[in-house]
């Protein structure tokens, strides 16, 4: 990408007048042959008999094409006579209507993920720029030497209607499910595996109330402050985004300079663990000023960190290895050894609980030795595991069956089926509660299980697919 970046910066310098005004002949044919009388201004504006007003977006290469014809609209599927906001023909040339945007200023359409071209492209550098233009701050780069204002538009919340997401069926009807007392007052956060959206939905509603538009796919969102607030990590951008829930908004980017994954919080510290396997780092973010306060190197490619009393785990998932970090004795790292597919860990009583996926199997290692204690057969495809005082529960993904370990004795001592007849694919505690939530994949269901009394309470269904699912209490809307 920064080859990318660097090829058009050195582009664009040197070739300026490529983007002066000059339409092309064949973009000039086309809007007047679809709109006659319309007015091609000499600095490259357009101007249709409305007086409606199109912007040109010039891209850094044409595409090669032997007939030129629009190639997408926003909205989508639309003609030029229709006057979409954004139209962006096969030849990679790009045209952007003047909006209002309600308070006396001109502006472009602001989306949320703006398509290559978009990005890309570059306004004609002798253009008169219109009275009171506004460009949105995550398209700036379309501005080149242009004297045009920005702005961050950082209210995130869509409604389904209007959010374009192929998997809310509007004819798919709400399905009637009965809340349980333990979901009062609380509120999901969903993400799947293909939305750039989080799914905001009401407990034992099937069809999110809308959405979060991020920048990206979420890899890992968790909630802080009681709710108020979530750290969300997005696929190829070197931030975490922090979004105030009460209002919907992009408060804050902690800019890492290094793509993140997993998100860890310790509430009793006020602290937030984040990791980027590619750089082998982990960062710290201090919750009460949500900025970076420290980097922690370590070996290999991190996944499945997790924090239990002073001490950090993960697993090097290109080495199968082991690590642990110590938090008192300044981030010391500690070689546990090698365990095949490790999928979860947990540490209590000096030991050190391993899972393996492929396996089956579940491994108890001395800390301090770091000599095999038992060794036994789980759960088919051990998934994830929870601890609850002395007991330890072990999910399997494939048969949607949760294992009981004692962890005094470390023996099974019970199997208790979920009954999805699905494929699991999480197991989080809520916080400040002792439920858990089991999301499954495939039947796209969730289920409340109680850790103290080791039983399943209820389980939902949503009409949207499942990756995670993350369940906080509800915090009051602001208007």
């Amino acid at each position: 990408m920064r080859k990318l970046l660097l090829i058009l910066g050195i582009f664009l310098i040197g070739c300026t007048n490529v983007f002066a005004a000059k339409i092309p002949t064949e973009v000039k044919d086309y809007i007047t042959s679809k709109i006659p009388q319309t007015d091609i201004r000499f600095d490259g504006v357009i101007i249709l008999p409305d007086n409606t007003i199109y912007l040109p977006l010039y891209p850094s290469l044409f595409s090669d094409i032997k007939t030129l014809k629009i190639k997408e609209t926003y909205p989508a599927n639309q003609d030029l006579k229709q006057e979409p906001d954004v139209v962006i023909f096969n030849n990679d040339f790009v045209l952007l209507k003047v909006l209002s945007d309600g308070e006396g200023h001109r502006t472009v359409l602001h989306m949320v993920n703006p398509p290559l071209q978009v990005r890309t492209g570059l306004l004609p550098q002798d253009m008169l720029v219109p009275s009171g233009l506004i460009i949105p701050e995550n398209i700036k780069g379309i501005i080149g030497n242009l004297k045009i204002d920005t702005k961050n538009e950082d209210v995130i919340k869509v409604e389904n209607k209007d959010s374009y997401e192929d998997f809310l069926s509007e004819t798919e009807p709400e399905i009637a499910q009965t809340l349980i007392s333990q979901l009062k007052d609380k509120v999901l956060f969903v993400t799947t595996n293909y939305s750039k959206n989080i799914q905001v939905v009401e407990p034992a509603k099937a069809v999110p109330s809308y959405s979060l538009a991020q920048k990206s796919i979420p890899i890992d969102i968790k909630p802080v402050n009681n709710g108020k607030f979530l750290l969300v990590t997005t696929y190829d951008r070197p931030f975490v985004d922090i979004i105030s829930v009460a209002d919907s908004r992009f408060i804050k980017q902690v800019n890492l300079s290094s793509n993140p994954e997993e998100i860890l919080i310790d509430e009793a510290n006020k602290k937030a663990y984040v990791t980027s396997p590619i750089a082998s780092t982990i960062f710290v973010i201090d919750l009460n000023t949500m900025s970076l306060t420290q980097k922690i190197k370590i070996n290999g490619y991190c996944e499945k960190l997790r924090l239990f009393e002073d001490k950090l785990f993960y697993v090097d998932k290109l080495k199968n290895e082991i690590w642990a970090i110590e938090l008192k004795k300044d981030y010391e790292l500690k070689d546990i050894g090698q365990f095949p597919n490790v999928s979860d860990l947990v540490f209590t009583n000096n030991k050190l609980f391993l899972a393996s996926r492929t396996k089956s199997r579940i491994a108890v290692i001395d800390y301090s030795t770091l000599g095999l204690i038992n060794e036994f057969t789980t759960v088919n495809k051990p998934l994830s595991m929870l601890l609850d005082g002395k007991t330890l529960y072990v999910l399997g993904a494939q048969n949607n069956v949760i294992q009981k370990l004692n962890t005094d004795n470390d023996s099974p001592t019970g199997n208790i089926a979920i009954g999805t007849d699905g494929f699991s694919s999480g197991f989080h505690r809520i916080d400040n509660t002792n439920l858990a939530v089991i999301t499954d994949l495939k039947s796209n269901k969730y289920t409340i299980f109680d850790l103290s009394k080791g039983r399943v309470l209820k389980t939902y269904a949503l009409n949207v697919p499942i990756k995670d699912v993350i369940i906080t209490n509800k915090v009051n809307l602001f208007n």
